[in-house]
């Protein structure tokens, strides 16, 4: 089995400083919450943590997919936490934040794939404090738009949803989610409220090419998606996608450009961007604030 691909000095990381962890790790262990910066071993987290933001993750901690390139956990999940959503709201006024970000694990194993309890969970932050924007980043929902449309009708300031990657590689990368799915997602949500912020995210580094990368700018834009982040890929283990290549900031940087010019409201594209990075700036963006 090959091992790590050597990283290079640009994607040299924080080390990750037990006082700045602990912390958060036993705010969400109190309130029996999750985070995607742990479950999915974000590279940011250090720096995430110390200023006291954090993605929560709900529906519990286990996906029921078992995309290559993703460290969280698979296998079959748990009933979802009718709490959660309390509990979040206890974070999110713990944490005193002024912009949250909630995702989930995908949980093929619900009727709605659960979004109702993104709409529980949306909705309970703006009964809590509706000046706060809530951005969420959805699973696909197998395609239900009556499922998107529950969300949707919840009022998220943003609606993120991830393409991942190119569509040559879903088969390997991705096998359990379609592309093309994806994209209508990212148009159907539009379609359902025109004042939605949406948003889409892109790892390289997979074995895309140049003008793969170029393809699914267009179709996001085609979709009238708003926002987009690109950031490296990294293996989280030996088991996981490996690296085919690291690309340098130079690409990343070029890649902000062009899409800046295909008209993308905002696109941070640099190796350690991530879907929430700097989320609530690329938000004011898309507002024009």
């Amino acid at each position: 089995m090959p091992g790590y691909a050597r990283r290079p000095e640009w994607l040299r990381l924080t080390p990750l400083d037990p006082a700045v962890l602990t912390p958060m790790r036993k705010l969400t262990r109190h309130l029996e919450l999750h985070t995607v910066c742990e479950s999915a071993l974000c590279p940011n987290r250090p720096g995430c943590f110390a200023e006291g933001t954090a993605t929560f993750m709900i529906l519990g901690d286990i996906c029921t997919r078992n995309c290559t390139f993703c460290a969280v956990k698979k296998g079959s999940p748990v009933a979802p936490d009718t709490r959660e959503p309390e509990h979040i709201v206890a974070a999110v006024k713990e944490l005193g934040l002024r912009y949250v970000v909630i995702t989930s694990v995908t949980r093929d194993d619900l009727p709605d794939g659960g979004a109702e309890h993104f709409a529980r969970t949306i909705i309970a932050i703006r009964d809590y404090d509706d000046g706060i924007p809530v951005e969420v980043l959805i699973p696909d929902f197998g395609g239900d738009i009556s499922a998107l449309r529950t969300v949707v009708e919840a009022s998220p300031a943003v609606l993120n949803h991830n393409v991942e990657t190119v569509p040559s590689l879903y088969p390997e990368v991705r096998p359990k989610a379609n592309y093309q799915r994806s994209i209508n997602l990212l148009r159907r949500a539009k379609m359902l409220s025109n004042r939605l912020v949406t948003k889409s995210g892109l790892m390289l580094g997979l074995g895309e090419t140049r003008k793969e990368v170029l393809t699914v700018m267009d179709n996001l834009r085609e979709a009238d998606c708003d926002l987009l982040t690109i950031g490296q890929y990294l293996q989280p283990s030996l088991r996981h996608h490996r690296v085919v290549r690291h690309v340098p900031p130079e690409e990343f940087e070029e890649y902000q450009g062009i899409g800046k010019e295909k008209g993308f409201a905002s696109v941070v594209s640099a190796p350690l961007v991530r879907s929430s990075y700097h989320a609530a700036e690329t938000y004011l963006l898309a507002r024009g604030e």
